[in-house]
């Protein structure tokens, strides 16, 4: 049935699916997904919500695929063949598991392990928010960019400049640095997906460094502001080292 339209239109099909998918990227606080995969008011996050993200964004990349007429080899949607794949799918993941501890250690001076509870949930939306990201901008995105013709230095840049909007990773409150990770990120991912073929490597590195986020910092990409995580509220709430709190008569009273 696709084989019988026209490549033009599947193309123009398959542009505005990609289209829907920044769209559905830009939602993604509503569905308390990816880096909004955090507790609200001391709550998790929908479960549910999370999974319709998933679905929807999978089955918009798939309908991307089934549309385009040559996704691999025109909008990097694909595993390549070429040995640099491995190479530097694994160079993007040890630098940016090295970076997440390197940020651990300076901002809370030390690993700052997350509950045990949160892990299954938080590597899947880890895994899943790094293919959905890297599909779409580095692959989808990027190849659109330069079928139009624009040459690859721009196109590298334009896409990553939409990736920290639809991810709002410049918004007011979000962390400065988590900021520079995702435009460093979004350039370091379009040049891998470019000079591989595919988006296997970026995805490979991308999925590494959020997970290593998460296992240091027990944050899903957007920390709180400095001095106001719960040990840092807990601290300013206690009386300071030698000081000994002595209750008031009322408190004594009802101890008794």
């Amino acid at each position: 049935m696709l084989a019988s339209i026209p490549d033009p239109l599947r193309i123009l099909i398959a542009f505005g699916l990609t289209l829907l998918l920044v769209m559905l990227r830009l939602e993604a606080e509503r569905f308390g997904a990816a880096e909004y995969d955090e507790p609200r008011d001391g709550r998790p996050p929908s479960v549910m919500r999370r999974l319709t993200w998933y679905a929807l964004g999978g089955a918009l990349v798939i309908a991307v695929l089934a549309f385009h007429p040559a996704p691999a080899s025109e909008l990097f949607l694909g595993s390549s063949a070429r040995g640099t794949t491995i190479l530097f799918g694994l160079l993007y993941a040890m630098a940016g598991a090295g970076q997440a501890v390197a940020y651990s250690w300076y901002r809370y001076g030390r690993v700052r392990l997350p509950e045990v509870g949160s892990y299954p949930g938080a590597l899947v939306n880890h895994i899943v928010t790094a293919f959905l990201d890297e599909a779409i901008f580095r692959g989808a995105l990027l190849g659109f960019l330069i079928l139009a013709g624009i040459s690859a230095l721009p196109a590298l840049v334009l896409q990553a400049l939409v990736y920290v909007l639809a991810t709002r990773a410049a918004a007011p409150g979000r962390d400065r640095y988590m900021l520079g990770v995702a435009v460093i990120a979004a350039l370091l991912g379009g040049w891998t997906a470019i000079a591989t073929g595919g988006f296997a490597a970026a995805f490979f590195g991308h999925a590494v460094m959020r997970i290593s986020v998460f296992l240091v910092t027990g944050h899903a990409g957007h920390p709180e502001p400095k001095g106001a995580e719960a040990e840092d509220l807990e601290r300013r709430r206690r009386p300071p080292d030698g000081w000994r709190v002595i209750p008031t008569r009322g408190q004594a009273t009802r101890d008794r």
